[in-house]
């Protein structure tokens, strides 16, 4: 690809926003030509508006770059990443996909709306297809595509290599890093040592979403898969990842050598179309008994891919394992990127709308 396309940064100054900017630094598709944050940061350079809070530096080119307000106005680029609070999100990548922009959002918002893909390409990159829907049904001549809740992400996952063995039932606990919550996040006094017992919304997302990630496109929507999740959600003193110990009932009866050879053997589009973003493998499977961890796995293939260990008999389902994911790359900005890079190999990045 010659020419880099221009993508701006909706919520460019908080955690995921930083996780954009950090994505998107030396990507061979896409630069950063625009940003867009709150009232507050509107004016200021993004250096000043920003309290840079990842271990990688923050790109040169971007400090010096002023934050816009998050309006659709002047050099917007047609392609834009939301990395929007839920509370404001709603309403603003409404008004740039009314625009003529094609938002790939992070936020919740629109992730249930029945004609918005809710993508993780690896496993319905077909789903694409209902954004000819939402052109029909809404009338924009933008679009929306959303990513799932972090937690989802790494659930879904760990359950597609396992489809061809008709998963009807699963039972997960999380243990969630402080990063999940933004930040400042939860305070101190709150985590260290500690062990928070409820996340407010995140097991209705990780119970419903995943049903339509694993759904099957039919005539234009989806019909959700039949599994059956039951999560309970925790916070933990760990920095980054999110661990979902799974518990998982099949209507066929897989063997150990089969769960394996599935998990190592996953793959989907990203990796056939080698997208830059992708992982080589989006599933690693370990023997180990005692991985993963988040201190040792969370970064593997650039935090992209998830982990997967500890297979083992249930005495209630019939297998359980423990599955472990990047929160805020694979389950927010580096999820969106990808996102992103399946719509332009497909074509479906449109035209701004004159």
């Amino acid at each position: 690809m010659s020419e880099r396309i221009p993508v701006g940064i909706l919520g460019a100054t908080g955690t995921v926003g930083q996780e954009f900017i950090a994505g998107l630094a030396d990507h061979p598709w896409f630069e950063v030509t625009w940003i867009g944050a709150s009232e507050r940061s509107a004016g200021k350079s993004y250096a000043d508006a920003t309290a840079w809070r990842l271990p990688a530096q923050r790109p040169e080119i971007i400090a010096g770059m002023t934050v816009q307000r998050c309006e659709p106005d002047g050099d917007v680029p047609n392609l834009v990443f939301s990395g929007l609070d839920s509370s404001v999100a709603g309403e603003v990548e409404r008004t740039f996909a009314e625009a003529g922009h094609t938002v790939v959002s992070n936020a919740r918002n629109y992730r249930m709306e029945t004609d918005v893909p809710l993508l993780i390409p690896e496993i319905n990159a077909d789903h694409l297809a209902l954004l000819d829907v939402q052109g029909r049904e809404r009338g924009w001549p933008g679009r929306i595509v959303t990513n799932p809740n972090c937690a989802t992400m790494v659930l879904t996952l760990a359950l597609a290599p396992l489809r061809p063995f008709h998963p009807a039932r699963v039972t997960v606990s999380t243990l969630q890093a402080v990063s999940g919550a933004g930040y400042p996040g939860v305070a101190s006094l709150d985590i260290t040592g500690n062990v928070l017992p409820h996340i407010r919304g995140e097991e209705d997302k990780m119970e419903t979403e995943t049903q339509k990630i694993l759904g099957t496109l039919n005539g234009g929507a989806v019909s959700p898969h039949p599994v059956v999740v039951s999560a309970t959600t925790t916070r933990v003193p760990v920095l980054n990842g999110h661990m979902m110990l799974m518990s998982v009932d099949f209507d066929s009866s897989p063997s150990e050598p089969e769960l394996i050879d599935a998990f190592r053997s996953f793959a989907g589009r990203p990796q056939q179309e080698g997208l830059p973003t992708a992982p080589d493998c989006p599933v690693h499977y370990t023997g180990d008994p005692d991985r993963p961890q988040p201190r040792l796995d969370v970064d593997r293939e650039r935090g992209m891919a998830v982990t997967v260990g500890r297979l083992r008999r249930c005495r209630v389902f019939d297998w359980k394992f423990v599955a472990l994911g990047h929160n805020t790359v694979r389950g927010a900005a580096g999820a969106a990127i990808l996102n992103a890079e399946m719509m332009r190999v497909d074509g479906l990045m449109g035209q701004r709308a004159s």
